[in-house]
């Protein structure tokens, strides 16, 4: 059967980039970096993550299990992936550049519910692959970039990713110019046997070309780098030149990635064999940002991070939090300083209240973004101690909810002030739920209902905010229910809380922050979202600025 689709535009290029062996090994990442060399060269570069779980999208999956959720400009709750393109291309992407087999399926179901395929028997051969494509086509055309990279979750071989590499094979065979296929494969090296081992991603191949498609580049990531030996191995075994297996060696920043691939001369290999031609080579800011990170005599500023989403089983799980970590590097590295990050256990801070002190170690606290009531009265100690002690604080969504209830009760008086997410029976609702959400909750919408996406900003002149973003009108990105009770809030302000940002259109409160205090700070949005390598995000930037003093 013909498939009912446009294959090519003839004019841009894509490049799909696989997993072999297992997941975790980076193809974010070096999907990311490709892009960036890419960009370097003078090329139109856009992005695309396939995830193939069966969710809609990943805003209702636990942090600890998946990672960051990232929200897009046009509210997709999505991979922390995206969040990976977007810093480092230094692009806004949208809901377009993401699928799920959630999304495919239900596209494909509502269709046939309303008879958009004619009472056809509806398979997933064709119909689904030919979704699949549409997606990916109309990502393509939506970008008008002259490479469109579309990052395949997962690996190859498993059951959940067939459907896509069919897809994938058939854009290929009928466009085998403009089609590229770029597996990241990992090369264990055994302790007790002292030797980098091929045969896993030998497998791999294997495996890939089951489904009909035989890799152009294999980007060999390892603890070590690649030598000729296993290089000329690889390429005998699935049938490349050694010029096509890259040495992707473990290394201390991702940021320095794309510069480790152009040692392997990684983007002029993947434009001759997409027979474009290079206009330029630019890569001076990003290596100048990379030599700063790099710099080991840079002066140590330490940050606490208070939150819960750490640890999984004996594990940490950081990537909970990717956003934040980057962009408090980003600043960091604009301040030529090197971040010493340590993770803080709100529930610590409850069992013991006497480990509060601890907090003086540090030069600045952040209280990032979450959900629900482990850990909160924790937070809100740790809270009470920064404003207290003058130690600079950023709160970020939940964690600005928990520094307006910390100076209700501290301050303001209101001793049992609460939020509704936590004490729906609070005498004073400091934080409550907007109607339209409540409605949202009561029907057991959950998925994609939040506040959501880029929204409107108006700052106060002569704050710590306008002074940061050195503007008056700003938009930044929400992930959120609940918002301060404008009911309450003049009561807060009286006792001297500073709304420092409003959205302009419902008048809710955006930003809060303290007079007479280093840095206090708490934002209803996720300003993390919008941090970039080669332009961090103001906010960040005057917090290390503030936690610098302290340090001094």
């Amino acid at each position: 059967m013909p498939m009912a689709f446009p294959i090519s535009n003839g004019m841009s290029k894509i490049i799909f980039v696989l997993g072999g062996v297992m997941s975790g090994v980076g193809k974010g990442v070096a999907t990311s970096s490709l892009g960036k060399i890419l960009q370097s060269y003078g090329f139109e570069v856009s992005a695309m993550k396939i995830d193939p779980y069966i969710n809609v999208d990943a805003g209702t999956m636990n942090p600890t299990e998946h990672g960051e959720v990232f929200v897009t400009e046009d509210g997709l709750e999505c991979d922390q992936d995206i969040g990976n393109y977007e810093r480092f291309l230094g692009i806004n992407l949208h809901r377009v550049n993401y699928m799920t087999t959630g999304m495919v399926y239900g596209s494909v179901i509502d269709r046939e519910r309303n008879l958009g395929y004619g009472g056809k028997c509806v398979e997933a051969v064709p119909h689904i692959v030919e979704e699949i494509v549409a997606r990916i086509k109309k990502a393509q055309k939506s970008s008008r970039a002259n490479v469109l990279l579309v990052e395949i979750g997962g690996t190859v071989g498993e059951y959940q990713n067939l459907l896509y590499l069919e897809a994938a094979r058939l854009m290929h065979l009928k466009t085998p110019k403009d089609v590229l296929f770029v597996m990241v494969s990992f090369l264990p090296v055994p302790a007790k046997v002292g030797e980098m081992k091929t045969k896993p991603t030998q497998f791999a191949v294997r495996a890939l070309n089951s489904a009909g498609i035989q890799p152009d580049i294999i980007l060999a990531r390892a603890s070590v780098p690649l030598d000729k030996p296993r290089k000329r191995k690889l390429s005998i075994s699935s049938n490349l030149s050694e010029e096509d297996i890259i040495s992707a060696p473990d290394i201390d920043s991702i940021y320095e990635v794309p510069l480790n691939f152009e040692k392997d001369k990684l983007g002029t290999l993947v434009v001759k064999k997409l027979g474009l031609k290079k206009k330029k080579t630019d890569m001076e800011k990003w290596r100048r940002f990379v030599q700063i990170a790099k710099r080991a005599n840079k002066k140590p500023i330490r940050i606490g991070i208070v939150g819960k989403y750490f640890a999984t089983g004996a594990f940490s799980l950081s990537d909970s939090y990717i956003s934040v970590i980057e962009a408090l590097k980003h600043a960091s590295f604009h301040h030529e300083y090197e971040p010493v990050l340590e993770w803080l256990d709100a529930e610590e801070y409850e069992k013991r209240p006497a480990t509060l002190r601890g907090l003086k170690e540090y030069d600045g606290i952040v209280v990032p973004g979450g959900f629900g009531s482990r850990g909160v009265e924790g937070k809100i100690k740790v809270i009470e101690y920064c404003r207290k002690k003058e130690i600079p604080f950023l709160g970020l969504c939940y964690g600005m909810h928990l520094a307006v209830v910390e100076f209700a009760r501290n301050v303001a008086r209101m001793k049992k002030a609460h939020t509704e997410e936590v004490n729906k029976n609070t005498p004073y609702p400091i934080i409550h739920i907007l109607p339209e959400q409540a409605a949202l909750l009561q029907g057991g919408s959950y998925g994609g209902s939040m506040r959501l996406g880029a929204y409107d900003c108006k700052l106060s002149p002569n704050t710590i905010a306008s002074e940061a973003y050195k503007q008056l009108k700003i938009k930044e990105r929400h992930r959120h229910r609940y918002e301060v009770n404008l009911k309450l809030l003049p009561r807060l302000q009286k006792w001297g809380l500073v709304v420092s940002g409003i959205n302009p259109q419902r008048k809710l409160v955006e930003i809060i922050e303290l007079p007479d205090h280093p840095f206090f700070v708490g934002t209803q949005f996720h300003p993390e979202l919008m941090s970039r390598p080669l332009s961090p995000h103001p906010l960040f930037v005057e917090f290390i600025k503030a936690a610098i003093k302290t340090h001094k």
